[in-house]
């Protein structure tokens, strides 16, 4: 079981780590990677439009994804 609150906090604090913590390894290091890209963009101005929605995405598909998982785990139960 996944907590869900977890997943996106550590999302918050972290690009990716929720990913991570939900057993998705690759997508959380892609995650990071556009994160930090995005972040380098700010010197071109971009960033400020693409840093912000990484952000929020990827909280919210953590924690979208970690709902996921339980309720696959619940049916399987």
């Amino acid at each position: 079981m996944k907590n869900p609150g977890v997943a996106a906090v550590l999302s918050f604090f972290f690009c990716g780590l929720g990913q991570i913590y939900n057993g998705q390894i690759l997508k959380g290091i892609v995650m990071f990677c556009a994160y930090s890209i995005s972040w380098l963009l700010m010197y071109i101005l971009i960033g400020f439009i693409t840093t912000p929605i990484l952000w929020i995405w990827g909280m919210y598909d953590a924690y979208r994804t970690a709902e996921s998982i339980n309720q696959k785990d619940c049916s399987l139960a």
